[in-house]
């Protein structure tokens, strides 16, 4: 029989304030009747784009990562500002990290990457149309950014060497698969001229 019961919050506080997540230390009363300290942090939430320049392609970052002291390939992705709607926030990102403005935003998934100690929220994007923007564009000043158009064959190429590193960025690349298979069986396997693929 499954057991459902939850742990119940005693008393907590916020040991850390941050400009995108704070830490809390809670006390909870476990369902066996004893008790625990978690810390837990709590993560407005983030959107990872896959964008595709082309049908077969996608484009990457490469960024240095000063937690992992290290350049890693990646998908481009954000953090919410606070209030923002997640597919505004998917546009904005867009731009900021590889310069183009998409004119599709399309949910593929929403999925939580650390559940263990975070509540983070990962919502994944199929990015098209992608055009220059209409004007000027900031990025933070902490990113260093390189955004490459990769072959899927590329990009699955590099997973396989241990060029990728990233967990969301090997699942962004398995979601765009997926999403590409679907789409062509749903036209009977025809690219976009009408053409059968063998």
């Amino acid at each position: 029989m499954t057991n459902d019961a939850r742990p119940r919050r005693l008393r907590g506080s916020v040991v850390f304030q941050g400009r995108v997540f704070r830490i809390e230390r809670d006390v909870v009363r476990l369902s066996h009747g004893g008790t625990a300290t978690l810390d837990i942090v709590r993560h407005r939430g983030s959107v990872v784009l896959i964008p595709r320049p082309a049908p077969g392609r996608v484009i990457l970052i490469r960024q240095f990562r000063y937690a992992l002291n290290r350049w890693i390939w990646e998908l481009p992705a954000g953090s919410l500002e606070k209030g923002e709607r997640p597919g505004i926030a998917a546009r904005r990102e867009c731009e900021e990290e590889i310069g183009l403005t998409p004119r599709r935003v399309r949910p593929l998934a929403t999925l939580y990457p650390t559940p263990g100690f975070c509540d983070e929220k990962m919502i994944f994007y199929l990015c098209d149309g992608l055009t220059p923007p209409a004007g000027p564009v900031t990025r933070d000043e902490d990113e260093q950014i390189e955004p490459r158009t990769f072959t899927m064959a590329q990009a699955k190429a590099l997973v396989a060497r241990g060029g990728i590193v990233d967990m969301k960025t090997v699942l962004g690349l398995v979601l765009l698969e997926r999403s590409t298979v679907a789409r062509r069986r749903r036209s009977g396997g025809k690219d976009r001229a009408g053409k059968r693929r063998g």
